[in-house]
């Protein structure tokens, strides 16, 4: 755990905070043999788009190990250690062949799973390429991305299919791939920081996703089976409007539309992204989303139809000034420090849902440690696992007594959240 500064009681008291505290290491570094890192190593992981590997190798940093994705001509793709194992060269200037890929400093020829097909110049007796592997890992393509299992390969567990990706009338397609310069923890856990939408979103930057976003939310975190939801409920004139985005254990975000103001009633509406945010290192993380589209939906903007347009505050500003007087979700997390320092937080009501996650996050390292699958791994190949992502509006007049008022709308969300856990809709609706 991490140390923690002094708790400061009086004015002018900077000096006794000169000192800053170390990171919580447990759950923050990611590299080879760290127990955040191993933690997820337990999970599929994406790895980069389809549609990025064509021709040529791509040069990828997962988990603080350093690699090469390619698909060769033969349509299969292989994720391999960067260096070549006979002088240490990169493989990202590699030759892709019918197939594998071959170094391109003395011709080794490398397959997909790692086999050595070919050692150029070594006598024709040689049995080295018989008894040398060179490191590989287990991909799978779905959806548009390539994901890999990085973990130890006797504990390998089938891929999984979330229902919110394969639902009825909806597709998923390949969003954007981006880069933050920080951990993955300050970025991920922002999913279960709902508050931040009424001040950051809409009071700070303007209305970035709708007006009603201003309303701070009643607020209640569930966890569920893979994670956990947080259960945001707003009064929008007769109407209660229930939030529940959700955080899959280790690094999946699925975010309900951005575009609902609660002034209509709706049913359980389902995710408009599901997005990881992959450790490329201690201090660097990748997004890449995958956006939902409903066959029939006519309310989803058309911006978010292009590939090239994202979410505001995702990035950040032209400039200094801009990013100063318009700040977004870049500015707030990236500014943390590259890996925010806990021991000199403050959490306080609001953050709950950080400390629930966290707690979460630290019980499946605990759990990997001690010999156990983590809480959300699923084993059961074959199985559709439920999400409760959503947006649900419900027709509910306001009583006369404001606090009468938030009992209610907390005691709905919750009813509503329960009921999902109980009885899965993307399920229910195939």
């Amino acid at each position: 755990m991490a140390t923690r500064a002094p708790f400061l009681k009086a004015r002018y008291s900077g000096y006794h905070h000169r000192h800053v505290p170390s990171e919580d290491t447990e759950l923050t570094h990611v590299g080879p043999d760290t127990p955040c890192g191993e933690y997820m190593r337990r999970f599929w992981q994406p790895v980069c788009f389809s549609d990025e590997l064509k021709d040529l190798p791509l040069k990828i940093r997962l988990l603080g190990e350093d690699l090469v994705a390619f698909r060769d001509q033969s349509g299969e793709v292989g994720l391999l250690e960067l260096h070549c194992p006979h002088r240490g060269t990169s493989l990202e200037f590699g030759l892709v062949g019918p197939k594998g890929i071959r170094c391109c400093y003395h011709g080794w020829l490398f397959d997909c799973d790692g086999t050595i097909l070919e050692t150029p110049g070594e006598p024709a007796d040689s049995t080295l390429k018989d008894r040398l592997f060179h490191g590989a890992y287990p991909v799978h393509e779905a959806f548009g991305l390539v994901f890999a299992y990085l973990g130890p390969p006797d504990e390998k567990p089938p891929f999984p299919v979330y229902d919110s990706l394969i639902r009825p009338g909806y597709r998923v397609l390949p969003g954007r791939k981006y880069f933050y310069p920080c951990n993955w923890l300050q970025i991920q856990e922002n999913t279960m920081d709902p508050t931040h939408t009424a001040f950051l979103h809409t009071i700070v930057s303007g209305a970035v996703f709708t007006e009603e976003f201003g309303v701070l939310p009643e607020l209640d975190y569930v966890e569920t089976p893979i994670g956990m939801i947080y259960v945001g409920t707003r009064r929008v004139g007769d109407n209660v409007w229930a939030r529940m985005v959700e955080a899959v254990l280790p690094n999946l975000q699925q975010v309900a539309p951005i575009w609902e103001n609660g002034r209509k009633e709706r049913a359980f509406s389902g995710p408009m992204m599901s997005r990881w945010l992959v450790p490329v290192d201690d201090t660097h993380t990748m997004f890449i989303e995958l956006r939902h589209l409903g066959d029939d939906d006519d309310e989803i903007p058309e911006w978010w139809l292009d590939r090239g347009q994202m979410l505001p505050g995702q990035l950040a500003m032209d400039t200094y000034e801009e990013s100063q007087r318009h700040p977004g979700d870049y500015e707030a997390q990236v500014s943390q420090r590259p890996i925010a320092i806990h021991g000199l937080e403050h959490l306080a009501e609001t953050d709950r849902g950080i400390s629930m996650f966290r707690n979460q996050v630290r019980r499946g390292i605990r759990a990997v440690r001690g010999g156990k699958d983590p809480h959300g791994l699923c084993r059961d190949g074959g199985v559709v696992i439920p999400t409760y992502c959503n947006n649900t509006v419900l027709r509910m007049p306001a009583p006369a007594d404001e606090a009468v008022d938030k009992k209610m709308m907390r005691e709905a969300g919750m009813r509503l959240a329960k009921d999902y856990l109980k009885q899965p809709p993307l399920r229910a609706a195939e």
